[in-house]
């Protein structure tokens, strides 16, 4: 039997509740919600202490749910995502819709946000949000459109369209003096900046050992936790960078960076970049985004192509 509905819990926390059961994290719910860790957490104690059950338990990184809690987020989550369909459909009455966009910090920062002037002069009527987060979203649930992801092809979504490949090597400000490292003591020589992500193939131990260089700077090596950040210390002269060639072509045909060349330093990443739906029958303005990604992606050349990796110092 039902609970009359005057007795039916306050609808508001259920957005709190729905929000921590999709990311079994509070902090991450208050983000989406645009609230405090503690705000949030008050709604769900005030969902518990109206149903008289618990719903979560705290865990050393998140939270997991009760069997109370699971069984209320199977229906809860359901119904949530149809009122946020039926919302964002009514809203479409009302005038047209951003298209929002989210890709890693790295890649809004240094491949979509400088070619966006040539989507506002295809489309000027668009509006247009990007989202630039290195989390990965649930693009439904949060309202996003389309989304460029870095996966290798094993982990791309069955309907992805592969954007463009990685091709890494050294790069550096001309005015540093790196055209052309030959030895594992010239480069010694140099100051490095590494991104500090957990990938390897973006590490310098990854790439002197491929090249059988046993040998770091002995300048030290400056690490920094943004890739778009590490670029803009290597176009400062600070040292040399790794480069992923496609997300930084045109700084390279420029010439504000160059590729240091050596022997066999171009080496393909095992991840590529793609382009991913939120719906398989996206709106119009949708598409237009989307085949104008495409064509900006189309656009970008291998690494490995000579006059690309060897453009001279």
């Amino acid at each position: 039997m039902s609970v009359p509905l005057v007795r039916l819990f306050p609808l508001d926390l259920l957005k709190g509740f729905v929000a921590v059961g999709r990311r079994m994290s509070i902090t991450q719910a208050a983000d989406d919600l645009c609230l405090t860790q503690s705000a949030v957490s008050r709604q769900i104690r005030a969902l518990e202490d109206q149903l008289q059950v618990r719903l979560f338990v705290r865990q050393h990184r998140g939270v997991a749910f009760t069997p109370e809690g699971e069984r209320l987020f199977r229906s809860a989550d359901g119904a949530v995502q149809q009122l946020q369909d039926v919302a964002a459909e009514l809203r479409k009455r009302d005038g047209r819709q951003p298209v929002t966009v989210t890709a890693s910090i790295g890649v809004a920062g240094l491949w979509l946000l400088p070619r966006l002037g040539s989507l506002q002069r295809r489309y000027p009527e668009l509006d247009v949000r990007l989202s630039a987060s290195n989390q990965i979203s649930d693009l439904r649930a949060d309202g996003i459109d389309l989304a460029i992801r870095y996966c290798p092809a094993s982990a791309a979504p069955p309907h992805a369209m592969r954007l463009f490949d990685e091709t890494i090597a050294p790069v550096a400000n001309p005015a540093l003096g790196a055209t052309r490292v030959t030895s594992a003591e010239a480069l010694a020589e140099l100051p490095l900046l590494e991104f500090d992500d957990p990938r390897p193939w973006l590490h310098w131990r990854n790439w002197l050992g491929a090249q059988g260089y046993r040998q770091a700077s002995r300048r030290g090596i400056l690490r920094i936790n943004q890739y778009d950040q590490v670029i803009h210390a290597a176009l400062a002269g600070q040292g040399v960078a790794l480069g992923r060639l496609e997300l930084i072509q045109p700084l390279i045909e420029g010439g504000q960076l160059n590729v240091v060349t050596t022997a066999g330093a171009l080496m393909p990443s095992p991840n590529a970049f793609w382009l991913i739906h939120a719906t398989e029958s996206p709106r119009e303005d949708v598409r237009h985004v989307a085949a104008w990604i495409a064509d900006e992606a189309a656009r970008v050349r291998p690494g490995a192509a000579p006059d690309f990796a060897g453009r001279p110092a």
